[in-house]
C-alpha cells in the first residue's frame, strides 16, 4: 500500500500553512489518515537547522542549500517515507521545490547542482503532487508581520522565486501545478482537495 505526498508551494506570505490546515481537515472528513510536515523542520533534528536557517546571522548561499537539504533528508526518513509506507498522505508545507526556487532562483545557485543534491539526499521520497500557490510579491511581503531571514530578502528575491516556480510548472506540468491563492483559503483548499482526488483515480 503505498500512500500519497502533497507539497504546498509558493512564496514567503502566499498562505500555505493556512491552506495545508485546510486541506488536512478536509482529507481526514474523507477518511484518510493525514500527516502534516512543514519545512524546515518536523523532526528534532530538523527543528534545530530550522532555527539556523531562519534566525542565526547570515550565511553562505551554499551553506543554505545544504542545511535545507540536510534537514529535508531527515524528515523523508523519519516521517515522510515511514508514513507513505503505511498508505498515508502526507501534506507538506514546502519540500525540496522550495529550494529549487529559492536557492536555484532566489539565490542563484546553479539549479541542477541544487536538484542534484537534494534528490540525493531524498533518496526517492519526493512530492506526487506539487501545488504552487501564486500571489503578487509585494502583497505577499505585506502580509508578514514579523519575517524571518529568507523573508526579509526582499521584493526582487521573491520576483525571481516565483520566477522559477513557473518554470517548473512549465517544464513538469504532470508534478507541478499552480494555483492563485484568492481570499477565501477554503476555496483553494477544495481546488487542492479535488487535484488529490484526479489523481489517485487515475
Amino acid at each position: 500500500m503505498t500512500g500519497v505526498y502533497i507539497a504546498l508551494e509558493g512564496g514567503d506570505g502566499a498562505g500555505k500553512t493556512t491552506v495545508a490546515a485546510r486541506l488536512v481537515e478536509l482529507l481526514e472528513e474523507k477518511g484518510d489518515t493525514v500527516v502534516a510536515v512543514r519545512e524546515p523542520g518536523g523532526t528534532a533534528l530538523g527543528e534545530e537547522i530550522r532555527r539556523l536557517l531562519l534566525h542565526s546571522s547570515d550565511m553562505t548561499a551554499w551553506s543554505e542549500a545544504l542545511l535545507f537539504a540536510a534537514q529535508r533528508s531527515q524528515l523523508a526518513a523519519e516521517v515522510i517515507g515511514p508514513a507513505l509506507g503505511r498508505g498515508e498522505v502526507v501534506i507538506a508545507d514546502r519540500s525540496y521545490y522550495s529550494s529549487l526556487a529559492y536557492q536555484g532562483g532566489g539565490r542563484a545557485l546553479d539549479p541542477q547542482l541544487v536538484r542534484l543534491i537534494n534528490e540525493a539526499a531524498l533518496e526517492g521520497v519526493i512530492p506526487d503532487l506539487v501545488v504552487v500557490l501564486t500571489i503578487d510579491p509585494a502583497e505577499a511581503l505585506a502580509r508578514q508581520a514579523d519575517p524571518d531571514r529568507i523573508g526579509r530578502q526582499g521584493a526582487k528575491f521573491q520576483e525571481a522565486v516565483a520566477r522559477v516556480y513557473r518554470e517548473l510548472a512549465r517544464s513538469e506540468p504532470d508534478r507541478v501545478r499552480l494555483i492563485e491563492m484568492g481570499d477565501d483559503p477554503d476555496d483553494v483548499a477544495r481546488a487542492i482537495f479535488a487535484m488529490i482526488e484526479e489523481r489517485r483515480l487515475g
